[in-house]
């Protein structure tokens, strides 16, 4: 298959009129090499995912983030300057669905949304740049049946690792059943409003501040960057197998840079009251 097939393909789902004026969505590097028959999808253009992509024998990489948000010449030797000569050196073409995959709330951006069964949805910050009811930043939907705190971190650990998340906020009170959910994959505490004003009774997200934490007016359950987006790349790698016939696609799974600082099982010390 042709690049350029395989880009309108990403772009029907994910289409670049939806990402944000401050974004890099889009290609990312070139490659003489136009034929396509092997793709492979990740969360970041690490240098190890990169690798990984030639092992599989990849003409063409996708990620969700951006090999930079703001360029900038490869003048340190780091990440970005390893991540570029490994590609040049593969003429592997490399493709970056950010906010035009996260904008996207009917397609792999909503998973969340479709697996808890929410109705009656609502985008959190609409895109004025494309049609449809689905088409914008976030959302917040009614659940089924409403659910304590602990029964929607079962579910949740169902699909995601939750070691690293944290509870911050209003408190969710002992006893109280949550009916409506709101959620931004990555970094989207910048909706925090939008969705107290949505009438969420939590908001579930990335990247919580300590004074967005301070002055939520709703419960936040921040789960980290990479759970949420994890998952919707790993969809969005389905999503093409689905509609790229004849192509090899594979997901390249990542961990999440953050980890916790106690193991399992550790118990917290505890600190003793000042006298």
């Amino acid at each position: 298959m042709q690049l350029y097939e395989i880009i309108d393909a990403i772009e029907k789902t994910a289409p670049l009129s939806g990402a944000a004026s401050w974004d890099n969505s889009g290609m990312q590097l070139a490659s003489r090499n136009n034929a396509v028959d092997t793709l492979a999808l990740c969360l970041d253009p690490s240098p190890a995912a990169i690798r990984r992509a030639i092992q599989l024998k990849a003409q063409l990489l996708v990620t969700h983030h951006p090999l930079l948000i703001t360029p900038r010449l490869p003048a340190v030797l780091d990440n970005f300057h390893e991540a570029l000569s490994v590609l040049f050196k593969a003429d592997m073409a490399l493709y970056a669905a950010h906010t035009s995959l996260d904008a996207a709330m009917d397609g792999p951006a909503g998973w969340l949304a479709r697996e808890l069964d929410l109705h009656d949805l609502h985008v959190l910050e609409p895109c004025p740049c494309q049609a449809g009811p689905l088409r914008g930043f976030g959302c917040a939907g009614k659940l089924a049946e409403p659910l304590s705190l602990e029964d929607l971190l079962t579910r949740l650990a169902r699909h995601i690792n939750l070691d690293c998340a944290s509870l911050s906020g209003l408190p969710v009170e002992d006893g109280r059943a949550l009916s409506r959910i709101a959620y931004c994959p990555g970094s989207g505490a910048s909706l925090v409003q939008a969705a107290a004003k949505a009438g969420a009774d939590i908001f579930i997200t990335g990247d919580v501040k300590y004074h967005c934490s301070l002055d939520a007016p709703l419960p936040l359950l921040d789960v980290g960057h990479h759970a949420l987006e994890e998952e919707m790349t790993r969809r969005f790698a389905d999503v093409l197998r689905d509609q790229l016939i004849g192509v090899h696609v594979h997901f390249i799974p990542s961990n999440n840079p953050i980890r916790p600082a106690m193991p399992a099982g550790v118990c917290k010390p505890v600190l003793e009251k000042p006298r």
